[in-house]
């Protein structure tokens, strides 16, 4: 659960970021992917670990095709937050919940535990309250990428749980190349006003990295549809940010709303540790 919130409250600054960074969608997504491939390069080379990569090709089509989601993924979001607000975006964002839960009873038969539906149910409540008025406000078109964007997250993570041998880094790094790529011809790249680039170089080289490696490992340690459960984290704490610094209004359900979603969080870990003390007490 710890590596889960860590990559949560990492990834969190991913749209102010993306705000700050003020450039077109295709330039974001060409700088965002390439820096992340060539920073997890780096470090797969630095700690010896480029095993990794014969590892990852062992795994064949089924690699690849959790390289897509994630790149999928990648750019889906940026194009989300560029066409509609960032309220929108992580709201819908935040039914990647649903998806995993089908996903993991369509392809792994999980079963969830009762507390998981109790907790979804209560964090939505929530997100209703804070975006009740909201959600018509933005781009039809961002809010289509938020929803497919929610969907392949769900997938991505409920595949990374059942080959949970498969290598976390060489999927990130190869998925950013390859939005990297795509987005390439739509781009350009080398165009921006200086001042966009030390966004771009922090979201590349060291804040996305760091969310997403956190985000797929904790989906070794728990199942897919809790992982996204704590993405409901970003929710409260994507807007907060991006009014901390650039100053858009936060109506105050979002505080309100934003103080149900946490209490739901920790309540539920909570209970999740009391039924893991029960059960490695029982006889």
């Amino acid at each position: 659960m710890l590596i889960a919130g860590a990559g949560v409250l990492v990834i969190s600054f991913d749209a102010l970021l993306i705000r700050l960074a003020d450039s077109a969608p295709a330039d974001v997504t060409f700088w965002r992917g390439t820096l992340i491939f060539l920073s997890l390069t780096a470090f797969l080379w630095i700690t010896g670990r480029l095993e990794e990569w014969r590892a990852y090709w062992k795994y064949g089509w089924l690699a690849l095709l959790i390289t897509g989601l994630y790149s999928a993924n990648t750019g889906l979001f940026v194009f989300a937050i560029s066409h509609t607000s960032v309220a929108n975006t992580v709201v819908i964002l935040s039914s990647s919940c649903f998806f995993a839960a089908l996903f993991s009873w369509l392809m792994l038969r999980e079963t969830l535990a009762l507390r998981t539906w109790v907790a979804i149910l209560a964090a939505l409540a929530g997100l209703w309250f804070i975006f009740a008025t909201d959600l018509g406000s933005g781009g039809r078109l961002g809010d289509l990428f938020a929803l497919a964007t929610a969907a392949s997250l769900g997938l991505s993570l409920t595949l990374m749980r059942r080959f949970a041998r498969l290598p976390v880094i060489p999927v990130i790094a190869l998925g950013s190349l390859g939005i990297a790529l795509a987005a390439l011809p739509f781009a350009q790249p080398l165009g921006l006003p200086f001042d966009r680039y030390p966004w771009l170089l922090i979201m590349g080289l060291a804040q996305m990295p760091a969310a997403l490696v956190c985000l797929l490992v904790a989906t070794r340690y728990l199942p897919a549809p809790e992982v996204s459960f704590f993405l409901l984290i970003e929710t409260v704490l994507g807007p907060l940010w991006v009014w901390f610094v650039l100053g858009e209004t936060v109506a105050t359900r979002t505080f309100i709303g934003g103080g149900v979603i946490l209490a739901t969080i920790a309540a539920h870990a909570y209970w999740s540790l009391c039924d893991e003390r029960a059960a490695s007490l029982a006889p």
